[in-house]
Protein backbone atom coordinates (compact mmCIF):
# COMPACT_ATOMS: atom_id res chain seq x y z
CA UNK A 1 0.00 0.00 0.00
CA UNK A 2 0.90 3.54 -0.91
CA UNK A 3 1.27 5.97 2.41
CA UNK A 4 1.59 9.48 2.29
CA UNK A 5 2.44 10.29 6.00
CA UNK A 6 2.19 14.81 6.69
CA UNK A 7 4.39 15.67 9.70
CA UNK A 8 7.48 14.25 11.45
CA UNK A 9 7.23 14.32 15.03
CA UNK A 10 6.52 11.44 17.64
CA UNK A 11 3.76 10.45 16.22
CA UNK A 12 4.33 10.78 12.14
CA UNK A 13 7.97 9.47 12.42
CA UNK A 14 5.94 6.50 14.88
CA UNK A 15 3.46 5.53 12.24
CA UNK A 16 6.08 5.74 9.38
CA UNK A 17 8.40 3.51 11.23
CA UNK A 18 5.46 1.19 11.75
CA UNK A 19 3.89 0.99 8.34
CA UNK A 20 6.86 0.62 6.64
CA UNK A 21 7.84 -2.74 8.83
CA UNK A 22 4.19 -3.97 7.57
CA UNK A 23 5.43 -3.65 4.54
CA UNK A 24 3.80 -0.40 3.25
CA UNK A 25 5.34 2.34 1.03
CA UNK A 26 5.83 5.37 2.86
CA UNK A 27 6.28 8.29 1.56
CA UNK A 28 6.79 11.33 4.55
CA UNK A 29 5.87 14.88 3.97
CA UNK A 30 7.07 17.41 6.30
CA UNK A 31 6.80 21.10 6.25
CA UNK A 32 10.62 22.21 7.61
CA UNK A 33 13.42 19.45 7.87
CA UNK A 34 13.00 16.24 8.64
CA UNK A 35 12.16 16.05 12.65
CA UNK A 36 11.01 19.47 12.74
CA UNK A 37 7.77 20.92 15.11
CA UNK A 38 6.79 20.32 18.83
CA UNK A 39 8.48 17.33 19.38
CA UNK A 40 11.69 18.38 19.58
CA UNK A 41 10.89 20.85 22.19
CA UNK A 42 9.01 19.02 24.77
CA UNK A 43 11.21 19.28 27.90
CA UNK A 44 9.46 17.15 30.68
CA UNK A 45 8.94 13.28 29.47
CA UNK A 46 6.96 10.65 28.51
CA UNK A 47 4.60 9.46 31.37
CA UNK A 48 4.28 5.60 32.12
CA UNK A 49 3.72 3.20 34.77
CA UNK A 50 6.20 1.68 36.53
CA UNK A 51 6.75 0.11 40.06
CA UNK A 52 4.04 -2.03 42.28
CA UNK A 53 2.94 1.24 44.03
CA UNK A 54 1.98 2.72 40.43
CA UNK A 55 -0.62 0.98 38.26
CA UNK A 56 -2.55 1.83 34.87
CA UNK A 57 -5.64 2.66 36.52
CA UNK A 58 -4.39 5.87 38.77
CA UNK A 59 -2.58 6.96 35.32
CA UNK A 60 -6.26 6.85 33.78
CA UNK A 61 -7.67 7.96 36.94
CA UNK A 62 -5.40 11.14 36.69
CA UNK A 63 -5.62 11.93 32.86
CA UNK A 64 -9.56 11.85 33.63
CA UNK A 65 -9.52 14.12 36.28
CA UNK A 66 -6.88 16.54 34.24
CA UNK A 67 -9.18 16.51 31.46
CA UNK A 68 -12.25 17.54 33.46
CA UNK A 69 -14.09 13.98 33.73
CA UNK A 70 -14.42 14.63 29.52
CA UNK A 71 -12.06 12.27 28.51
CA UNK A 72 -12.88 9.15 26.73
CA UNK A 73 -12.75 6.10 28.54
CA UNK A 74 -11.67 3.92 25.80
CA UNK A 75 -8.67 6.15 24.39
CA UNK A 76 -7.88 6.08 28.23
CA UNK A 77 -7.62 3.01 28.73
CA UNK A 78 -5.76 2.29 24.79
CA UNK A 79 -3.03 5.02 25.96
CA UNK A 80 -2.60 3.63 29.88
CA UNK A 81 -2.19 0.02 28.87
CA UNK A 82 -0.09 0.64 26.02
CA UNK A 83 2.44 3.20 26.79
CA UNK A 84 4.94 1.15 28.66
CA UNK A 85 5.44 -0.82 25.53
CA UNK A 86 5.91 1.70 23.33
CA UNK A 87 8.23 2.87 26.05
CA UNK A 88 10.33 -0.23 25.92
CA UNK A 89 9.76 0.66 21.95
CA UNK A 90 11.43 4.12 22.28
CA UNK A 91 14.18 2.51 24.03
CA UNK A 92 15.23 0.03 21.85
CA UNK A 93 14.89 2.52 19.10
CA UNK A 94 17.76 4.33 20.82
CA UNK A 95 16.09 6.78 23.28
CA UNK A 96 18.36 6.97 26.30
CA UNK A 97 16.26 8.17 28.96
CA UNK A 98 17.94 8.89 32.12
CA UNK A 99 19.06 6.40 34.60
CA UNK A 100 19.46 5.86 38.30
CA UNK A 101 23.41 5.04 39.03
CA UNK A 102 21.94 1.32 39.08
CA UNK A 103 20.80 1.59 36.01
CA UNK A 104 16.74 2.03 36.73
CA UNK A 105 14.70 4.61 35.01
CA UNK A 106 14.76 7.85 36.71
CA UNK A 107 11.10 8.76 37.40
CA UNK A 108 9.74 12.58 37.74
CA UNK A 109 6.51 13.81 38.92
CA UNK A 110 4.46 16.68 36.91
CA UNK A 111 1.00 18.42 37.83
CA UNK A 112 -1.57 16.46 38.16
CA UNK A 113 0.56 13.18 38.46
CA UNK A 114 -0.61 11.14 42.09
CA UNK A 115 2.84 9.23 41.13
CA UNK A 116 6.27 9.89 39.79
CA UNK A 117 5.75 8.34 36.70
CA UNK A 118 7.50 10.80 33.94
CA UNK A 119 10.68 9.04 32.58
CA UNK A 120 12.97 11.95 30.91
CA UNK A 121 16.08 12.63 28.79
CA UNK A 122 19.03 14.66 28.99
CA UNK A 123 16.96 16.02 32.53
CA UNK A 124 14.97 18.21 30.07
CA UNK A 125 15.66 17.33 26.14
CA UNK A 126 13.53 14.65 26.27
CA UNK A 127 11.57 15.39 23.09
CA UNK A 128 15.04 16.60 21.67
CA UNK A 129 16.64 12.91 22.15
CA UNK A 130 13.57 11.38 20.98
CA UNK A 131 13.28 13.44 17.54
CA UNK A 132 17.03 12.23 16.81
CA UNK A 133 16.78 8.51 17.33
CA UNK A 134 13.48 8.70 15.42
CA UNK A 135 14.82 10.75 12.90
CA UNK A 136 17.93 8.72 12.54
CA UNK A 137 15.76 5.29 12.53
CA UNK A 138 13.85 6.50 9.83
CA UNK A 139 17.32 7.38 7.88
CA UNK A 140 18.24 3.98 8.39
CA UNK A 141 14.97 2.51 5.97
CA UNK A 142 13.94 2.94 2.47
CA UNK A 143 11.09 5.71 3.67
CA UNK A 144 10.91 8.41 1.34
CA UNK A 145 11.43 11.59 2.48
CA UNK A 146 10.07 14.90 0.81
CA UNK A 147 11.04 18.19 2.95
CA UNK A 148 10.04 21.72 2.31
CA UNK A 149 7.06 21.03 1.37
CA UNK A 150 3.91 22.77 2.63
CA UNK A 151 0.32 20.84 2.57
CA UNK A 152 -2.30 23.07 0.67
CA UNK A 153 -4.65 20.78 0.60
CA UNK A 154 -5.98 17.03 0.34
CA UNK A 155 -6.91 15.16 -2.58
CA UNK A 156 -10.94 13.48 -2.59
CA UNK A 157 -12.27 11.86 -4.89
CA UNK A 158 -15.78 9.51 -4.07
CA UNK A 159 -15.91 11.01 -0.64
CA UNK A 160 -12.24 9.06 -0.32
CA UNK A 161 -8.71 10.76 0.23
CA UNK A 162 -6.54 9.41 -2.49
CA UNK A 163 -3.57 11.99 -1.78
CA UNK A 164 -2.33 15.22 -0.94
CA UNK A 165 -1.87 18.85 -2.80
CA UNK A 166 1.85 20.51 -1.79
CA UNK A 167 3.76 23.09 -2.25
CA UNK A 168 7.23 22.72 -3.26
CA UNK A 169 9.64 25.44 -4.05
CA UNK A 170 6.39 27.76 -5.11
CA UNK A 171 5.53 25.23 -7.29
CA UNK A 172 2.30 22.70 -6.69
CA UNK A 173 2.61 18.99 -6.57
CA UNK A 174 0.46 16.07 -6.38
CA UNK A 175 0.82 13.19 -4.15
CA UNK A 176 -1.41 9.90 -4.67
CA UNK A 177 -1.78 7.34 -2.07
CA UNK A 178 -3.78 4.74 -1.01
CA UNK A 179 -4.30 5.89 2.85
CA UNK A 180 -3.10 9.91 4.22
CA UNK A 181 -1.65 9.97 7.70
CA UNK A 182 -2.43 13.60 8.90
CA UNK A 183 0.49 14.32 11.94
CA UNK A 184 0.85 18.12 11.48
CA UNK A 185 0.54 19.27 15.10
CA UNK A 186 -1.40 21.68 16.38
CA UNK A 187 -2.12 25.50 15.68
CA UNK A 188 -0.09 27.32 18.72
CA UNK A 189 0.19 30.76 16.60
CA UNK A 190 -3.30 31.36 16.59
CA UNK A 191 -2.14 33.17 19.87
CA UNK A 192 0.25 35.90 19.85
CA UNK A 193 1.99 34.37 22.87
CA UNK A 194 3.02 30.08 22.37
CA UNK A 195 4.93 27.70 23.32
CA UNK A 196 4.77 26.19 20.33
CA UNK A 197 7.75 26.49 17.18
CA UNK A 198 7.54 28.83 13.97
CA UNK A 199 5.00 27.03 11.22
CA UNK A 200 2.77 25.49 13.73
CA UNK A 201 -0.38 26.63 11.99
CA UNK A 202 -2.88 23.94 11.90
CA UNK A 203 -2.23 23.20 8.29
CA UNK A 204 -3.21 19.42 8.62
CA UNK A 205 -6.70 20.16 10.84
CA UNK A 206 -7.64 22.98 8.46
CA UNK A 207 -7.22 20.82 5.16
CA UNK A 208 -9.07 17.95 6.82
CA UNK A 209 -11.75 20.40 7.30
CA UNK A 210 -11.91 21.56 3.85
CA UNK A 211 -12.40 18.49 2.81
CA UNK A 212 -15.12 17.97 4.96
CA UNK A 213 -14.17 15.97 7.97
CA UNK A 214 -15.41 15.87 11.03
CA UNK A 215 -13.22 18.01 14.15
CA UNK A 216 -14.00 18.35 17.72
CA UNK A 217 -13.32 20.13 20.93
CA UNK A 218 -11.76 22.74 19.43
CA UNK A 219 -12.46 25.62 22.10
CA UNK A 220 -10.04 23.25 24.29
CA UNK A 221 -6.90 24.98 24.10
CA UNK A 222 -4.11 24.57 26.85
CA UNK A 223 -1.88 27.20 28.18
CA UNK A 224 1.04 26.22 29.80
CA UNK A 225 1.34 27.74 33.50
CA UNK A 226 5.05 28.85 32.95
CA UNK A 227 6.73 30.38 30.10
CA UNK A 228 9.47 32.84 31.13
CA UNK A 229 8.13 36.14 30.92
CA UNK A 230 10.71 37.59 28.38
CA UNK A 231 10.96 37.34 24.29
CA UNK A 232 11.31 35.03 22.62
CA UNK A 233 8.89 32.48 24.93
CA UNK A 234 10.48 29.77 26.36
CA UNK A 235 8.91 26.89 28.19
CA UNK A 236 9.79 26.36 32.43
CA UNK A 237 9.17 22.48 32.45
CA UNK A 238 6.20 21.59 34.57
CA UNK A 239 8.87 19.09 35.94
CA UNK A 240 10.38 21.98 37.96
CA UNK A 241 6.95 22.33 39.90
CA UNK A 242 7.18 18.63 40.51
CA UNK A 243 10.93 18.96 41.72
CA UNK A 244 9.10 21.13 44.71
CA UNK A 245 9.25 24.66 43.64
CA UNK A 246 6.62 26.82 43.94
CA UNK A 247 4.89 29.93 42.44
CA UNK A 248 4.63 33.15 44.16
CA UNK A 249 3.32 36.91 44.02
CA UNK A 250 5.17 39.81 44.35
CA UNK A 251 5.10 39.40 48.52
CA UNK A 252 6.61 35.74 48.32
CA UNK A 253 2.80 34.84 48.99
CA UNK A 254 2.00 30.99 47.46
CA UNK A 255 -1.17 32.04 45.99
CA UNK A 256 -1.67 28.92 43.78
CA UNK A 257 -3.72 27.23 46.77
CA UNK A 258 -6.21 30.38 46.77
CA UNK A 259 -7.55 28.82 43.25
CA UNK A 260 -6.89 24.70 44.29
CA UNK A 261 -5.69 22.39 47.20
CA UNK A 262 -2.93 21.05 44.96
CA UNK A 263 -1.60 24.63 44.69
CA UNK A 264 1.33 24.72 42.30
CA UNK A 265 0.68 20.74 40.96
CA UNK A 266 -3.41 21.26 40.56
CA UNK A 267 -4.33 20.82 36.50
CA UNK A 268 -2.86 22.83 33.88
CA UNK A 269 -5.95 25.09 33.41
CA UNK A 270 -6.85 25.89 37.16
CA UNK A 271 -2.73 27.00 37.80
CA UNK A 272 -3.22 28.88 34.03
CA UNK A 273 -6.07 31.18 35.32
CA UNK A 274 -4.53 31.52 39.31
CA UNK A 275 -1.06 32.79 37.40
CA UNK A 276 -3.07 35.35 34.97
CA UNK A 277 -5.31 36.56 37.83
CA UNK A 278 -3.34 36.83 40.23
CA UNK A 279 -0.64 38.89 37.55
CA UNK A 280 -3.41 40.94 36.88
CA UNK A 281 -3.96 42.12 40.32
CA UNK A 282 -0.28 43.42 40.89
CA UNK A 283 0.56 44.71 37.28
CA UNK A 284 3.70 42.37 37.42
CA UNK A 285 4.61 38.52 36.48
CA UNK A 286 4.41 36.32 39.55
CA UNK A 287 7.64 34.58 39.96
CA UNK A 288 8.41 30.79 40.09
CA UNK A 289 10.94 29.88 42.84
CA UNK A 290 13.43 27.30 42.45
CA UNK A 291 16.05 28.11 44.69
CA UNK A 292 15.11 25.80 47.24
CA UNK A 293 16.43 23.08 44.91
CA UNK A 294 20.10 24.90 44.68
CA UNK A 295 22.28 25.36 41.32
CA UNK A 296 23.90 22.07 41.12
CA UNK A 297 20.59 19.93 40.86
CA UNK A 298 18.99 22.45 38.86
CA UNK A 299 21.97 22.70 36.42
CA UNK A 300 21.93 18.48 36.31
CA UNK A 301 18.47 18.18 36.21
CA UNK A 302 17.00 21.10 33.87
CA UNK A 303 20.39 21.44 31.95
CA UNK A 304 18.21 23.39 29.12
CA UNK A 305 16.34 25.51 31.38
CA UNK A 306 19.59 26.40 33.64
CA UNK A 307 21.14 27.06 30.22
CA UNK A 308 18.85 29.71 28.73
CA UNK A 309 17.62 31.01 32.08
CA UNK A 310 21.01 32.39 32.74
CA UNK A 311 21.67 33.55 29.03
CA UNK A 312 18.60 35.61 29.87
CA UNK A 313 20.17 37.38 32.89
CA UNK A 314 18.52 35.26 35.67
CA UNK A 315 20.39 33.10 38.27
CA UNK A 316 17.43 30.75 39.40
CA UNK A 317 19.37 29.21 42.20
CA UNK A 318 19.23 32.35 43.46
CA UNK A 319 16.44 34.17 42.40
CA UNK A 320 12.79 33.52 41.00
CA UNK A 321 12.40 34.47 38.26
CA UNK A 322 8.98 35.76 36.50
CA UNK A 323 6.68 33.49 34.42
CA UNK A 324 3.56 33.48 32.65
CA UNK A 325 1.46 31.48 30.57
CA UNK A 326 1.55 31.05 26.90
CA UNK A 327 -0.68 28.78 24.25
CA UNK A 328 0.75 25.11 24.35
CA UNK A 329 -1.63 22.62 23.17
CA UNK A 330 -4.93 21.68 21.39
CA UNK A 331 -6.97 19.31 23.25
CA UNK A 332 -9.15 19.13 20.15
CA UNK A 333 -8.60 18.46 16.28
CA UNK A 334 -9.67 16.03 13.70
CA UNK A 335 -12.15 13.36 15.12
CA UNK A 336 -10.77 9.64 14.94
CA UNK A 337 -11.47 6.45 16.30
CA UNK A 338 -8.97 4.23 18.30
CA UNK A 339 -7.09 3.73 15.54
CA UNK A 340 -6.60 7.06 14.09
CA UNK A 341 -9.43 6.44 11.26
CA UNK A 342 -11.44 10.05 10.36
CA UNK A 343 -14.87 10.76 8.84
CA UNK A 344 -13.32 10.52 5.58
CA UNK A 345 -12.02 7.22 3.81
CA UNK A 346 -8.51 6.75 3.49
CA UNK A 347 -7.54 9.50 5.57
CA UNK A 348 -6.20 9.03 9.03
CA UNK A 349 -4.94 11.52 11.36
CA UNK A 350 -2.66 10.98 14.95
CA UNK A 351 -0.65 13.11 17.72
CA UNK A 352 -1.87 16.08 18.45
CA UNK A 353 -3.75 17.01 15.01
CA UNK A 354 -6.13 14.51 16.07
CA UNK A 355 -8.69 14.28 18.62
CA UNK A 356 -9.18 10.56 20.44
CA UNK A 357 -10.63 12.24 23.14
CA UNK A 358 -8.02 10.87 25.46
CA UNK A 359 -7.51 14.48 26.61
CA UNK A 360 -10.64 15.75 27.44
CA UNK A 361 -10.67 19.22 28.30
CA UNK A 362 -7.40 19.37 29.60
CA UNK A 363 -4.34 17.30 29.06
CA UNK A 364 -2.45 15.86 31.89
CA UNK A 365 1.03 16.23 31.53
CA UNK A 366 3.57 14.44 29.95
CA UNK A 367 0.37 12.49 28.27
CA UNK A 368 1.20 14.53 24.45
CA UNK A 369 4.87 12.07 23.63
CA UNK A 370 2.62 9.03 24.71
CA UNK A 371 -0.05 9.87 23.02
CA UNK A 372 2.27 10.35 19.72
CA UNK A 373 4.02 6.99 20.26
CA UNK A 374 0.64 5.08 21.41
CA UNK A 375 -1.62 5.96 18.56
CA UNK A 376 1.07 5.98 15.73
CA UNK A 377 1.51 2.47 16.20
CA UNK A 378 -2.05 1.79 16.01
CA UNK A 379 -2.58 4.08 12.81
CA UNK A 380 -0.11 1.84 11.32
CA UNK A 381 -1.83 -0.98 12.18
CA UNK A 382 -5.13 -0.30 11.07
CA UNK A 383 -3.53 0.59 7.19
CA UNK A 384 -5.07 -2.71 6.41
CA UNK A 385 -8.43 -1.21 5.76
CA UNK A 386 -8.15 2.33 4.84
CA UNK A 387 -11.21 2.47 3.40
CA UNK A 388 -13.42 2.18 6.79
CA UNK A 389 -14.02 5.42 8.23
CA UNK A 390 -15.16 6.63 11.57
CA UNK A 391 -18.72 7.38 12.12
CA UNK A 392 -18.83 10.79 14.12
CA UNK A 393 -21.46 13.02 14.24
CA UNK A 394 -19.96 16.53 15.42
CA UNK A 395 -22.26 18.17 18.17
CA UNK A 396 -20.71 21.44 16.98
CA UNK A 397 -21.20 22.45 13.19
CA UNK A 398 -19.34 25.84 12.13
CA UNK A 399 -21.56 27.84 9.00
CA UNK A 400 -19.92 30.83 7.10
CA UNK A 401 -23.21 31.85 5.92
CA UNK A 402 -24.89 34.56 6.59
CA UNK A 403 -24.80 35.43 10.93
CA UNK A 404 -24.91 38.03 12.92
CA UNK A 405 -21.23 37.66 14.09
CA UNK A 406 -20.14 39.68 11.24
CA UNK A 407 -18.25 42.78 12.16
CA UNK A 408 -17.94 45.22 8.94
CA UNK A 409 -15.85 47.83 10.92
CA UNK A 410 -12.90 45.32 11.26
CA UNK A 411 -10.01 46.29 10.62
CA UNK A 412 -7.39 45.31 7.94
CA UNK A 413 -6.32 41.76 8.56
CA UNK A 414 -2.51 40.77 9.84
CA UNK A 415 -1.72 37.33 11.41
CA UNK A 416 -0.08 39.53 14.39
CA UNK A 417 -3.91 41.11 14.65
CA UNK A 418 -5.63 37.83 14.75
CA UNK A 419 -3.09 36.53 17.22
CA UNK A 420 -3.61 39.60 19.43
CA UNK A 421 -7.47 39.14 18.87
CA UNK A 422 -7.15 35.91 19.61
CA UNK A 423 -5.02 35.86 22.78
CA UNK A 424 -7.64 38.69 24.13
CA UNK A 425 -10.79 37.33 23.41
CA UNK A 426 -10.37 33.45 23.03
CA UNK A 427 -7.53 32.65 25.10
CA UNK A 428 -6.98 31.61 28.83
CA UNK A 429 -10.03 34.21 30.18
CA UNK A 430 -13.15 34.27 27.91
CA UNK A 431 -16.23 36.03 28.05
CA UNK A 432 -19.63 35.56 26.16
CA UNK A 433 -19.73 39.07 24.42
CA UNK A 434 -15.51 38.95 23.72
CA UNK A 435 -16.18 35.32 21.65
CA UNK A 436 -18.73 36.82 19.39
CA UNK A 437 -16.70 40.10 19.01
CA UNK A 438 -14.27 37.61 17.75
CA UNK A 439 -15.70 35.81 15.54
CA UNK A 440 -17.55 38.44 14.07
CA UNK A 441 -14.08 40.14 12.88
CA UNK A 442 -12.35 36.77 11.83
CA UNK A 443 -15.47 35.89 9.50
CA UNK A 444 -15.17 39.38 7.92
CA UNK A 445 -11.17 38.61 7.48
CA UNK A 446 -12.36 35.76 6.03
CA UNK A 447 -14.78 37.16 4.02
CA UNK A 448 -12.50 39.79 2.17
CA UNK A 449 -9.07 37.49 1.72
CA UNK A 450 -8.34 36.70 -1.29
CA UNK A 451 -7.32 33.08 -3.18
CA UNK A 452 -4.10 32.32 -1.14
CA UNK A 453 -0.65 31.56 -3.21
CA UNK A 454 2.14 31.84 -1.38
CA UNK A 455 3.36 29.47 2.14
CA UNK A 456 2.58 32.70 4.01
CA UNK A 457 -1.00 33.19 2.61
CA UNK A 458 -1.89 29.68 2.72
CA UNK A 459 -0.96 29.43 6.56
CA UNK A 460 -2.79 32.78 6.66
CA UNK A 461 -5.86 31.05 5.78
CA UNK A 462 -5.55 28.07 7.89
CA UNK A 463 -5.42 30.23 10.48
CA UNK A 464 -8.49 32.45 10.23
CA UNK A 465 -10.26 28.73 9.11
CA UNK A 466 -9.19 27.38 12.67
CA UNK A 467 -9.94 30.84 14.52
CA UNK A 468 -13.54 30.99 13.75
CA UNK A 469 -13.98 27.08 14.50
CA UNK A 470 -12.48 27.69 17.52
CA UNK A 471 -14.53 30.97 18.82
CA UNK A 472 -17.83 29.24 17.11
CA UNK A 473 -17.22 25.78 18.90
CA UNK A 474 -16.30 28.45 22.13
CA UNK A 475 -19.55 29.89 22.28
CA UNK A 476 -21.56 26.70 21.40
CA UNK A 477 -19.99 25.42 24.78
CA UNK A 478 -22.18 27.06 27.57
CA UNK A 479 -20.51 25.92 29.95
CA UNK A 480 -17.00 26.29 31.71
CA UNK A 481 -15.06 23.22 31.92
CA UNK A 482 -11.24 22.58 31.45
CA UNK A 483 -9.69 24.77 29.61
CA UNK A 484 -12.68 26.74 27.91
CA UNK A 485 -13.23 28.92 30.64
CA UNK A 486 -16.27 31.81 30.30
CA UNK A 487 -15.71 34.64 32.80
CA UNK A 488 -19.28 35.92 34.38
CA UNK A 489 -18.50 38.43 36.61
CA UNK A 490 -16.19 41.70 36.70
CA UNK A 491 -14.51 40.48 39.77
CA UNK A 492 -13.74 37.03 38.03
CA UNK A 493 -11.78 39.16 35.68
CA UNK A 494 -9.50 41.07 38.14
Amino acid sequence: MNVVIVGSGIAGLTAALHAHEAGHRVRIVTKGALGDGSTGFAQGGVAGVYGPRDSAQRHAIDTVNAGAGLSDAAAVDVLVHEGSTRIAELIARGVAFDRSPDGELMLGREAAHSHARIVHAGGDATGAAISQALVAAVRRTTIEVVEQAFLVDLLVRGGAVHGIRMLIDGQASDAEADAVILATGGAGHLYSHTTNPVGTTGDGIAAALRAGAAVADMEFVQFHPTILASEPAFLVSEAVRGEGATLIDDEGRRFAFDSHPDGELAPRDVVSRAIARQAARQGSPVRLDATMLGGDRLASRFPTIDRVTRERGYDWSREPIPVTPAAHYLMGGIATDLDGRTSLARLFAVGETARTGVHGANRLASNSLLEGAVFGARVAAALDSPSLRYEFASPQSVSSDTDPHRNEDASRFTRAALQQLMWEQVGLLRTDDGLGHALGIVRTWRAAASEPVTVAEHEDANLLLLAETTASAALTRTVSVGAHHIETSELERV
